[in-house]
């Protein structure tokens, strides 16, 4: 009785001990799952400023609300600070096979990833003209394992702007010439100045420091207007340009309206949030099954037009003189 008694005991006990076993050996199993179900997403920039650190905000705001946080996905943010052997040290390190995806902000970063030929698929934010940059050879068809978002610079639309509202005889356009996307937006400036006969003058600034030099070339040369595009270099020392122009009564139009909070006077621009968050919607074709050239790449279009109201006081402005069929919004 009692031998039996004790025999119980013991069978009960051993039992208890499987199954707690058997419990803990399942939830390493989950977490493994878990683990190995966790994506790792990649965010590349080649410089930092406040267009491109509101479309990494964008792009980590829209993967959070497909359910990509940090229970579910590392997200790694890299910057290459401007320099060019770092860039190429990232795209390394983040096609190695480990990341689910990379998500590169503007030309530049788009390259970088693409020249690799890796077999990580990249979707590019902001890439002004995809195919001219070599990230793709048809925007409906991708076709080097990369597609995403274009902000096509609505050139003739900028102009047309300008036109309307401050008319200008000359223009003045300055770049670094040392951003492909740049100095394509500018060839389409002077085909379009060309086709309206309206006169233009260019200068480059190689470096931000290079840019008072190339504003006072441009104004000594008679230029009633400037043009600016989308180029960091440029970006780095618009504050200065701005300056310059307004104290000569210059108007500045641009390509985004980050150039415009940094001075320059008006631009017909993109949300920068909006367009980071456009491109992981398509991203999120991809992790349902979509195979990325089966993924066509979009041109994001104009969501308003941005003034700077200091620019605006400084040339003498008023918001009824601005002609435009789209909302102004208005930046101190």
């Amino acid at each position: 009785m009692r031998k039996g008694r004790v025999l119980s005991i013991l069978l009960t006990t051993a039992m208890a001990a499987t199954i707690f076993t058997g419990c803990g050996s399942n939830d390493k199993s989950a977490d493994a799952s878990q683990k190995a179900d966790k994506k790792k997403i990649g965010i590349v920039t080649m410089v930092e400023n406040g267009a491109f650190t509101d479309m990494k905000e964008g792009i980590i705001e829209e993967l959070a609300s497909k359910g990509y946080t940090s229970d579910t996905a590392t997200i790694d943010y890299q910057c290459a600070s401007g320099d060019a052997t770092t860039l190429s040290t990232i795209a390394n390190n983040m096609t190695d096979g480990t990341y689910d995806m990379v998500f590169t902000i503007a030309t530049p970063p788009t390259q970088a990833f693409v020249n690799l030929e890796s077999d990580t698929p990249v979707f590019f934010c902001a890439v002004s003209a995809p195919v001219a940059a070599g990230v793709l050879s048809d925007m409906d068809s991708p076709d080097k394992n990369a597609t995403g978002t274009s902000n096509a610079i609505p050139v003739s639309d900028i102009i047309d702007l300008a036109q309307n509202t401050t008319p200008a005889k000359k223009y003045g356009l300055i770049y670094s010439g040392n951003e492909d996307n740049a100095t394509n937006t500018i060839k389409q400036v002077e085909e379009y100045l060309k086709s309206k006969n309206i006169e233009y003058v260019e200068k480059t600034a190689p470096t931000s420091s290079d840019i008072e030099t190339a504003a006072n070339a441009l104004i000594n040369e008679g230029v009633d207007a400037i043009f600016v595009p989308n180029d960091s270099i440029i970006q780095d020392g618009v504050t200065k340009l701005a300056e310059i122009c307004n104290e000569k009564k210059i108007p500045t139009y641009c390509s985004s309206a980050t150039t415009v909070a940094s001075g320059c006077f008006a631009t017909l621009a993109i949300d920068d949030k909006g367009i980071g968050k456009k491109t992981v919607d398509m991203a999120m074709d991809y992790f349902d099954g979509k195979k990325v050239k089966d993924i066509p790449s979009q041109v994001v279009g104009i969501d308003y037009c941005s003034v700077n109201t200091n620019a605006m006081k400084a040339l003498g402005i008023t918001k009824d003189q601005i002609k435009t069929k789209y909302d102004i919004n208005e930046i101190q």
